[in-house]
C-alpha cells in the first residue's frame, strides 16, 4: 500500500507541468487588436479564394478544353507564382514594412480575378493565374511574418506557446475555405465569371479595410532596409530540410484540386459532390483544429508533429489506392474520397501550425519574412514540378491504384527530411524534444 502511494505523486507530476489550459474564447480576448486584425484577414483572404479556386480544373478542362498535362501545369503555376514567390514578397516585408505589401497584394488580386473571368485564350489564362498567384505572394508573406512575429512576442508575454496563435490563424483560414467553395458553387449557377467577380469584390473589402485599419508602422517591426541574407539562409540546411518537409506536405494538399477532382468524377459521375469535401475538410479545420494542436502541443514537438503529419497524409492516400481496384461508384465510391480528405486534413491540422512556428526559431535576426517566403518559395517549386508529373500520372491509364500509391509514397519518404530538432536542444520554444 505505502509503496502504491508513494508512486503516484510522482506519476501526478510527470504530467502536470505547463500553464493551464486556456479556453479558445480567452486565448482570442488575450490577442492584441494587431493580431486579431490580421487573423481576419485570412478568414477573407480565403472566403475570395476558395469561391473561385476548387473550380478552376474544371473550368479549364470543360469550359476551355484544356488537356490534362496543361490543367496540371497551370494549377501548377499558380502555386509556384504565388508559393514560389513569397520569397520576393517577404523581401518587401523585411524591408517595407506590412502595409504597403497588403494593399498592393489586394490590387492585383481584384485585377486577376477580373481578368481570369474573361480570359479564354491559353495566354490569357496563364497571365491571369500568374498575377492572381503573384498578388498572394505579396499579402501572405505580410500577414503570415507578422503573424508568427506577434506569436512569439505573445508567448514571451506568458500567454502560452504560439502554436496556440498560429492555429487559430488556420482556423480562420479554413473557415473562409468552408464558406468560399459554398459560395462559389452558389455562383457557378450563373457562370465561372460571376464566381471570379465576386472573389474580386472581397478582396475589394480586404482592401479598403487594411486601408482603414491596418497601422502606417506596426509596433517593434525594424523599418530599417535589409539587404541580403540569402547566402546564409542557402546555407541553413535545418530551414532547407523543413522547407522540403513542408512542400511534400503542399503537393499532397495541391491534390485537392487535381487528384481529387478526377477520383469524384469518376465515383459519382461529376464534381457535384466535390464542394461537400471542399467543406468537410474546412469544417473539420474549424472544429478540430485548436484541439489537434493543444493535444500535439502536451504529446509532441514540433519534429514529431510534422513526422505525424505527413504519414497520416501518405495514409489518405493509401485508402484511395487500396479502394480503387474495387470499383466502386455512387455514395459508396464517395467513401475513400472522403477518408482521403479527412486523413489529408487531419495531417494539415499536425504539419502547418508546426512548420509555421518552426520558422522565427530558425531565421536570422529580422528576417522572418524572408524566411517566411522562402518557406514557401521552395514548397512552391516542388509543387510546380510535382503537379505536371501528376496530371500526366492521371492521363496515362495506369492501373486505378498506381497513382495514389505513388502520391503516397510522396510525404511518407519526405518524413526522413524532416530536421532533427526545432532549436539546439528543443523541440518547441523552450521545451525538450520528447514526449510528455
Amino acid at each position: 500500500m505505502t509503496d502504491r502511494v508513494s508512486r503516484t505523486p510522482r506519476r501526478r507530476a510527470a504530467r502536470a507541468p505547463g500553464p493551464p489550459r486556456e479556453r479558445t474564447l480567452d486565448t482570442c480576448r488575450s490577442l492584441s487588436p494587431l493580431l486579431r486584425l490580421l487573423i481576419l484577414t485570412q478568414l477573407a483572404f480565403n472566403v475570395g479564394f476558395y469561391a473561385v479556386l476548387p473550380f478552376l480544373a474544371e473550368h479549364l478542362g470543360s469550359g476551355i478544353g484544356m488537356a490534362g498535362w496543361l490543367v496540371g501545369f497551370v494549377l501548377g503555376l499558380r502555386t509556384f507564382s504565388q508559393q514560389g514567390m513569397f520569397v520576393v514578397g517577404g523581401r518587401l516585408v523585411d524591408r517595407y514594412g506590412v502595409r504597403p505589401v497588403v494593399l498592393a497584394g489586394c490590387g492585383l488580386r481584384i485585377a486577376g480575378f477580373a481578368w481570369l473571368g474573361s480570359a479564354e485564350a491559353t495566354g490569357a489564362v496563364i497571365g491571369a493565374v500568374l498575377v492572381i498567384g503573384f498578388a498572394a505572394a505579396l499579402f501572405s508573406p505580410a500577414v503570415e511574418s507578422e503573424v508568427a512575429r506577434q506569436a512569439v512576442a505573445w508567448e514571451a508575454a506568458g500567454h502560452g506557446p504560439r502554436t496556440r496563435v498560429l492555429a487559430l490563424f488556420s482556423v480562420a483560414g479554413q473557415a473562409g475555405a468552408f464558406v468560399g467553395p459554398l459560395l462559389g458553387a452558389l455562383l457557378l449557377a450563373v457562370d465561372f465569371r460571376t464566381a471570379c467577380l465576386a472573389g474580386a469584390a472581397v478582396f475589394v473589402l480586404v482592401l479598403a479595410g487594411h486601408a482603414r485599419l491596418m497601422p502606417q508602422r506596426v509596433p517593434g517591426r525594424d523599418r530599417s532596409p535589409r539587404r541580403g541574407g540569402t547566402r546564409a539562409l542557402l546555407r541553413n540546411r535545418r530551414f532547407l530540410a523543413l522547407c522540403c518537409a513542408y512542400g511534400s506536405y503542399l503537393l499532397a494538399y495541391n491534390q485537392l484540386y487535381l487528384a481529387l477532382p478526377d477520383e469524384v468524377r469518376r465515383a459519382a459521375g461529376s464534381q457535384a459532390p466535390l464542394s461537400w469535401l471542399f467543406a468537410l475538410s474546412s469544417l473539420l479545420v474549424v472544429l478540430a483544429q485548436l484541439p489537434v494542436t493543444r493535444w500535439a502541443g502536451d504529446r509532441l514537438g514540433l519534429r514529431r508533429s510534422l513526422t505525424a503529419g505527413l504519414l497520416t497524409i501518405a495514409a489518405g492516400f493509401a485508402v484511395v489506392a487500396a479502394a480503387r481496384p474495387a470499383g466502386w461508384t455512387g455514395a459508396a465510391g464517395l467513401l475513400p474520397a472522403a477518408g482521403f480528405v479527412v486523413l489529408l486534413t487531419l495531417g494539415q491540422m499536425l504539419v502547418v501550425p508546426a512548420a509555421r512556428a518552426w520558422v522565427p526559431d530558425l531565421a536570422e535576426e529580422g528576417r522572418i519574412g524572408l524566411y517566411t517566403g522562402a518557406l514557401s518559395s521552395v514548397s512552391g517549386l516542388i509543387v510546380l514540378v510535382g503537379s505536371a508529373a501528376t496530371g500526366s500520372l492521371l492521363d496515362l491509364g495506369l492501373p486505378p491504384a498506381v497513382p495514389w500509391l505513388v502520391l503516397a509514397a510522396v510525404p511518407a519518404l519526405a518524413v526522413a527530411s524532416v530536421p532533427r530538432r526545432a532549436t539546439p536542444g528543443t523541440g518547441r520554444a523552450g521545451e525538450p524534444d520528447t514526449a510528455r
